[in-house]
């Protein structure tokens, strides 16, 4: 008899065991499945679904002159050096359009061989070349501020940072400095704050890129002659 009772408390013991063993078994199941629910509850928490594409921007053109007299030409690099803020606007829910609107800088310069001669306030102009006058320099150089305002698409989430982006749109800007510079025979000349260019400046523009590079295109009218 005390065998058998011997035994059959070995029985329960191992029944009891496995109980328990089941029991914490399924407690480490839930916890592990409420840790997955916490964690993907907390990581989406964390995600930015009202994300914005603002934009400090600074970027360097190359300065194409168009619609110029048919003598005239550009020589050497006509650069442009851009700088400011963008503040970015959704329109859907996605985010993907957005209007965007800024604020910024710019100096540009234009090599070419359009000279100027002021005479008693009035600018002459005179194709280099075909007068026979050598120099080694000549050049325009204005100051802006620019006002862009861009309408966007890109294919960006919450999670993605690198994306495809195509901003179109326009840019006024208002130039508060210019210069003009001659360096040939018979001597050199420079003008500050010449009255040859539109002092507002407006047209369109486009940029299309990913990630962190872009490709810009602007098109504005420049000078009065």
């Amino acid at each position: 008899m005390h065998t058998k009772r011997l035994l059959f408390l070995i029985s329960n013991t191992r029944v009891m065991c496995r109980s328990v063993l089941m029991v914490l078994m399924a407690f480490f199941c839930v916890n592990s499945i409420l840790g997955q629910t916490i964690n993907k509850v907390v990581v989406d928490s964390l995600l930015d679904t009202k994300y914005r594409e603002d934009q400090f921007y600074l970027g360097a053109t190359y300065n194409i002159l168009v619609n110029k007299p048919e003598s005239m030409v550009q020589s050497g690099f006509s650069i442009g050096v851009h700088a400011g803020f963008i503040r970015d606007f959704p329109v859907n829910k996605k985010r993907t359009f957005a209007i965007g609107i800024g604020l910024g800088l710019s100096t540009n310069s234009f090599n070419q061989n359009l000279g100027v001669l002021i005479d008693d306030n009035n600018a002459n102009f005179t194709i280099l070349n075909d007068a026979n006058i050598s120099f080694s320099r000549n050049r325009f150089q204005t100051h802006l501020i620019e006002l862009p305002i861009e309408f966007r698409w890109r294919n960006s989430t919450p999670k993605a940072y690198k994306f495809w982006r195509v901003y179109s749109g326009f840019k006024m800007g208002y130039i508060f400095a210019n210069s003009y510079t001659f360096e040939g025979e018979p001597n050199a000349v420079n003008y500050n704050n010449v009255d040859i260019f539109n002092d507002v400046q407006y047209g369109l523009t486009l940029s299309a890129g990913y990630h962190t590079w872009n490709i810009h295109v602007y098109y504005l009218s420049l000078i009065h002659i």
